[in-house]
């Protein structure tokens, strides 16, 4: 359809392999977007860095949910299911991991298995829930699961239908909640980016923030609960590319809020006049008057007496 109704020179849709997104991004472009992995978007940043090429980098990285003492859990885990399960997980703006009160902990995790039933009372033969989208990365969020439970954590597969997943290759997984997590585990490293939920307990919420605060800063980050003075703690001490309160995902719906990320999670911001600015350049275009400005402000050799004025209504007594 592009090819049909826009010609080369408006849009154009290159596909390869790695290396021609090598290639392409070490091309002089005027900018330059990459949406992906925080690795990858660090080797189009120095590939666009060698021709000077300003880029917008929208990554992703471990958006954490902080689940509020205050919080509706049965809400809020029917919302951290969706957005967990959606796509299968395969969204850079997915939940990644829950903090969670450690009262409430397994109040918490069966509302999100709540969740799961609500909306996919089965997952094999279900048109609404997708597949991982490769055997590479399927056998990956495996290896996170399998790690970490070799580790010491507890596994919990949301398996409503109870079918069998060994015996199809549609690489379909069903939502894995980790409890017991420490950061020793890879599951804790990594963006999963998939259906693999871990969950950290907090005594205090201001345990839940130092936690947040003592990792890369996240594209998104969630808050659960209707304690007004608790939630701006949480999003006055942290930072992350944008916040969705008693839900997840939908701060990216908001078209005239800016989407990005910061740091690790990315560089910049686009949707609405800061996508505008963003992806223009703002030339500046001065035109002088007939009169003699340099003379009259004292910068024009030889100088006098009306340079001494200009310089003394620039000094601060």
């Amino acid at each position: 359809m592009i090819g049909k109704y826009f010609s080369p020179e408006e849009v154009a849709v290159i596909t390869g392999s790695p290396e021609v997104a090598q290639a392409f991004s070490s091309l002089q472009f005027d900018h330059l977007v990459f949406t992906g992995s925080t690795a990858t978007g660090r080797r189009v940043m120095e590939a666009a860095g060698r021709n000077l090429v300003p880029v917008t980098l929208e990554l992703g990285g471990k958006s954490p949910v902080v689940l509020g003492r205050s919080a509706d859990l049965e809400k809020a885990g029917e919302r951290i299911a969706m957005g967990k399960m959606m796509n299968a997980g395969q969204i850079c703006l997915a939940p990644d991991y829950m903090v969670v009160p450690e009262e409430k902990e397994e109040a918490a995790v069966a509302a999100v298995e709540l969740g799961v039933h609500k909306q996919y009372p089965t997952l094999l033969d279900n048109d609404d829930y997708a597949s991982v989208v490769t055997d590479r990365h399927y056998d990956r969020l495996q290896g996170l699961v399998a790690d970490a439970k070799e580790k010491g954590a507890t596994v919990k597969e949301v398996n409503p239908g109870d079918e069998d997943f060994g015996s199809t290759n549609s690489r379909k997984m069903p939502l894995t909640i980790l409890q017991n997590v420490n950061d020793d585990m890879l599951a804790m490293q990594e963006e999963i980016f998939g259906p693999v939920l871990p969950v950290k307990t907090y005594k205090s919420v201001d345990e839940a923030v130092d936690y947040v605060n003592a990792n890369d800063r996240p594209l998104g980050l969630y808050y659960f609960g209707e304690d007004a003075g608790e939630r701006e703690k949480v999003l006055t001490k942290t930072i992350s590319g944008g916040v969705t309160v008693n839900d997840v995902i939908f701060h990216v719906a908001m078209d005239d809020l800016p989407f990005g990320g910061v740091g690790p999670s990315g560089i910049g911001s686009y949707h609405g006049p800061e996508g505008f600015k963003e992806f223009s350049h703002a030339r500046s275009v001065y035109s002088q008057p007939k009169i003699d400005v340099s003379k009259l402000a004292g910068f024009k050799p030889p100088y006098g007496s009306a340079t001494k004025k200009a310089i003394s209504t620039q000094l601060k007594k």
